[in-house]
């Protein structure tokens, strides 16, 4: 009789939840490289020409969908629940990684919203010369310039928590190989 490893018994995320996981995944890699570079071309450099424009119509119109993938994620989350922790993890591992999950979850709102509040202040709601953005607040270009600086800095701390949630996912695929990675990764 062939011995099965007990891993691949462990209860995992269904088919919704790793599929919003994956798109969340490839819109933020989309997202974070976008947004510094459109930054530096603007801010930095001082070239507005069409390409600038168009990184920063494109890292709008990926944020505002973002937000919304994220209320959907969100809601299937709370409504659908997630499979029950590994059960060889510590008591500090599984707190660590539901404050690692729930703080990801709350940036990921919040950082669109500071964006999307950010390009209503200054405002640039324009994206690609196609369709504006509702406008979330009265133009106030000051007012903006310190909303999309809280932005940036809530991205780039965003950033610094997926490179752990990373570095756990790594750790729990390679060094412990107990069933914590095979939760979220697509079925084959």
């Amino acid at each position: 009789m062939q011995e099965q490893d007990p891993s691949a018994t462990q209860p995992a995320y269904g088919g919704a939840a790793r599929s919003f996981h994956w798109i969340t995944v490839i819109a933020v890699f989309v997202m974070v490289p976008l947004g510094l570079t459109m930054s530096y071309r603007g801010n930095t450099l001082d070239l507005w020409d069409d390409l600038t424009n168009n990184l920063y119509s494109a890292h709008k119109l990926i944020g505002f969908l973002l937000l919304w993938l994220i209320v959907l994620r969100l809601s299937y989350r709370l409504i659908h629940g997630a499979p029950p922790d590994e059960p060889t993890l510590e008591w500090w591992q599984k707190a660590g990684s539901h404050l690692v999950h729930w703080s990801l979850y709350a940036l990921l709102l919040i950082v669109p919203v500071l964006g999307w509040t950010g390009v209503s202040l200054y405002p640039a709601l324009d994206i690609f010369g196609l369709v504006n953005l509702p406008a979330l607040a009265a133009p106030n270009e000051d007012m903006a310039k310190r909303v999309l600086d809280i932005h940036g800095k809530l991205a780039i701390g965003m950033a610094l928590l997926i490179g752990m949630h990373i570095a756990a996912v790594v750790y729990h695929a390679l060094i412990r190989r107990d069933g914590v990675f095979r939760r979220m990764w697509p079925k084959g």
